[in-house]
C-alpha cells in the first residue's frame, strides 16, 4: 500500500501470538507436483488479515491453513513474543508490508517491516532477534516499507509517509539506535547492490543511488545518483513501488511502478520491458515481483476488489507459465520467491 490517511483507525485483534514456528517440509524446500515445475521455491507472503509472515507449500494451488496447517512450512508473527516486547508489537505491528529473505554471514534472515512502525532483521528458523526498531507511535507517521542488510550488518529502511530512507547502526546489536539518514519522496523500496557496492532506493518519482561511508558504528548516506521513473499519466507522479533484484539477469532490477513493471539496465541507465512474460507481468498497482532463475517462474501481487483493505489480494499471481495460488480468507501485500541470497 501507499501511505495510508494518518491516525486511520484499526482493529487491532490479531491470531497467532508469539509466532516463529517451523512445520514439516518437504526436503530442501523444493517441490513437485500439482503441476508446478520441479524445485519451485516455496512462497513468503506478507499476510495482512492475520498480521504474521508466512512460508507456503508451492505444490498447493489453494492455501487454507486453518482446515491444512501442514501447507504452511514456517511463520512469524512478532505478537506476543517477548523477544520484540520492547518494540510494543499489538500498536507497531499493523500491515506487515515487506518480507525477504537473505543470507549474512552464513546464517538466513527474514527482513520485514509494517505501516504502523515496526522493523526486524528475524533469523530463520528460530525466529531470533538480529536486530529491530520501532519507528513512531503506532501509526503511520513513517510507515516503514522496506529494509535491506548490508554486508557490514547495518541495516537500511525506507520510509514511505516519512519520505526517507534510514540506515540503522544495526550491527552493533539488537537495539541500536544511531542511524544516518537521507529524505527520499515516498521512499517504498531498498536493494543493496554488491558489485557496485551502492544501495539502491525507489519513491514516488525517481530511483536513487546512495554511497554508504563512515563506519559501521557510525555510517553515513551520501546520494550518488539519481533518475526519473516512466511516467504512466501525464500530470502525475509515477508511483514507485517494489524493487527487487532480477534474480535471472545480474544487473537488472524489477522496478514497479502505478501503472506498469520494469526492469532496469544499472549500467545502460534504461527502463526495459523487453524481459519474457512482459504482456501479463506488467500491470497496473504491482506490490511486489521477483524470478526464480531455476525455473525461470515469475511471482507477483496486485490488489484485488472486494477485501476488506482495497490493496489486499487472496492471489498470488504466478507467471510462465500462468497460473495463480490462492490463499483461503488471505489478505496478501507481498509475495516473494523463498530465494535466500
Amino acid at each position: 500500500m501507499s501511505a495510508m490517511p494518518s491516525r486511520r483507525a484499526v482493529v487491532l485483534g490479531a491470531t497467532g501470538a508469539g509466532i516463529a514456528a517451523v512445520l514439516p517440509a518437504a526436503e530442501a524446500y523444493g517441490a513437485s507436483g500439482g503441476g508446478r515445475p520441479a524445485r519451485t521455491p516455496p512462497v513468503l507472503l506478507t499476510e495482512q488479515a492475520s498480521r504474521r509472515l508466512l512460508v507456503l507449500d508451492p505444490r498447493r494451488r489453494v492455501w487454507d491453513p486453518a482446515a491444512d496447517p501442514s501447507v504452511v512450512r514456517w511463520q512469524f508473527s512478532p505478537l506476543g513474543d517477548p523477544r520484540y516486547a520492547d518494540l510494543r508489537p499489538d500498536e507497531s505491528w499493523v500491515y506487515p508490508c515487506e518480507a525477504k529473505v537473505r543470507l549474512h554471514r552464513g546464517r538466513t534472515y527474514v527482513l520485514t517491516t509494517a505501516s504502523f512502525g515496526f522493523v526486524a532483521v528475524v533469523e530463520h528458523p528460530t525466529g531470533r532477534r538480529y536486530w529491530g526498531a520501532a519507528l513512531g507511535g503506532g501509526d503511520d507517521l513513517f510507515n516503514p516499507h522496506s529494509a535491506e542488510i548490508l554486508p557490514d550488518g547495518n541495516v537500511a529502511v525506507a520510509c514511505s509517509t516519512g519520505a526517507l530512507v534510514r540506515l540503522y547502526a544495526a550491527s552493533q546489536g539488537p537495539r541500536a539506535e544511531r542511524y544516518a539518514e537521507a529524505t527520499l519522496k515516498g521512499a517504498h523500496g531498498l536493494h543493496w547492490d554488491r558489485a557496485r557496492r551502492v544501495l539502491w532506493a525507489i519513491g514516488d518519482d525517481e530511483l536513487v543511488t546512495y554511497r554508504v561511508g563512515g563506519t559501521a558504528a557510525r555510517p553515513t548516506l551520501t546520494r550518488v545518483s539519481a533518475v526519473g521513473l516512466p511516467v504512466g499519466t501525464p500530470g502525475r507522479t509515477p508511483g514507485g513501488h517494489d524493487l527487487f533484484p532480477v534474480a535471472g539477469r545480474p544487473g537488472r532490477l524489477w522496478v514497479t511502478t502505478n501503472a506498469a513493471v520494469f526492469q532496469y539496465e544499472t549500467r545502460g541507465g534504461a527502463f526495459l520491458q523487453d524481459y519474457a512474460g512482459a504482456e501479463a507481468i506488467s500491470r497496473k498497482s504491482v506490490k511486489a515481483v521477483g524470478d526464480d532463475p531455476r525455473t525461470g517462474q515469475v511471482v507477483s501481487t496486485a490488489p484485488e476488489k472486494g477485501l476488506e483493505e482495497t490493496w489486499w489480494t487472496t492471489r498470488v499471481s504466478v507467471h510462465r507459465p500462468e497460473s495463480s495460488y490462492k490463499l483461503v480468507n488471505g489478505g496478501i501485500y507481498k509475495a516473494r520467491w523463498w530465494l535466500p541470497r
